[in-house]
């Protein structure tokens, strides 16, 4: 069969595809333009509908019945238009209403994660407050355990009792007390302890001068005690520019030395501690000293507050 060319543009005129054309005057026997139409019309949703069929076009064929547009065939076109339109229509407001569904679903996620992220910020700050809580007490009760062994130390040097927290006897009044305090007499720890605290608060602005000035003394006195037989332990040079710049130029660095056993000979040219009087155990009680002025940030404090 063979399709007519005549009708072939009419129907490419009114917007039909060469395909769909060629295929609607195919199947219905190139008898009118109308009956393409419908032919189309029933068809549209075929799955061939818009491949080309193996036709021959013959331009020498003539339409059986010569027949113009008419208005149904008008009526047709804008009924498929339309219908096509709506289809169109209907696609964009289900992908719309697909959209706002996606669109609400993330906003939904979104307030979630925001949510989830608050509350992890609430439990570290709690938890960072905690730990901050943790470290202050730590940090205080490190304070009191060193200012009581601080006064531990004191008692021991200065040999007196230690108090017996578990059973407290009934304080004594004020004038009982006066009477039955007995004079504390100063002894070379005492003396001891004043000079380092002196030279702590000489040079309270500079905490490395002092720190170097205890660990020096420290060594002095650390190698008499246990080497009280070496001579080169128990002679200083005073002119030693070492000497002169962690201890001899300090005041109340001598002092100390001096207090501890060593006394100046041969034109004040040297420190010698003599070996008959060297006493073991008032060099330990120095050290002892030297090592809580160096760990103790409160030593010699407590003294001084009394005074003031």
């Amino acid at each position: 069969m063979e399709v007519n060319m005549n009708l072939l543009g009419k129907l490419e005129s009114l917007g039909f595809p060469r395909a769909r054309a060629v295929r609607g005057l195919h199947y219905t026997g190139n008898t009118t333009v109308e009956d393409a139409v419908n032919w189309l019309i029933d068809h549209e949703n075929d799955a061939d509908i818009d491949q080309m069929p193996l036709v021959v076009i013959n331009l020498d064929v003539e339409s059986p019945q010569p027949n113009d547009i008419t208005e149904a065939i008008k009526l047709k076109e804008q009924e498929l238009r339309d219908r096509v339109c709506m289809k169109n229509r209907d696609e964009e407001k289900k992908l719309e209403r697909e959209r706002e569904k996606e669109r609400i679903r993330a906003g939904k996620a979104l307030l979630e994660a925001k949510r989830i992220a608050e509350e992890n910020e609430r439990k570290r700050l709690l938890a960072l407050r905690k730990a901050e809580k943790e470290e202050e007490k730590r940090a205080r009760e490190k304070v009191l355990k060193k200012l009581d062994l601080d006064k531990l130390e004191r008692k021991q040097a200065l040999g007196l009792p230690l108090e017996n927290r578990a059973a407290k006897p009934p304080l004594p009044s004020i004038q009982e007390e006066k009477s039955s305090l007995p004079v504390k007499s100063i002894t070379k720890a005492d003396h001891m302890r004043e000079c380092l605290r002196s030279l702590k608060l000489a040079y309270k602005d500079d905490n490395a001068k002092v720190k170097k000035a205890f660990q020096t003394l420290l060594i002095y006195v650390g190698n008499v005690a246990r080497s009280p037989d070496e001579e080169k332990f128990r002679k200083i040079r005073l002119s030693n520019p070492k000497f002169q710049e962690r201890v001899g130029s300090l005041k109340g660095g001598i002092k100390f030395l001096e207090l501890c056993g060593f006394e100046r000979s041969e034109g004040d040219e040297f420190l010698v501690f003599p070996r008959d009087k060297v006493d073991v155990q008032s060099l330990n009680t120095a050290g002892s000293m030297l090592k809580s002025a160096l760990t103790n940030p409160y030593f010699g404090l407590l003294e001084k507050m009394k005074e003031d």
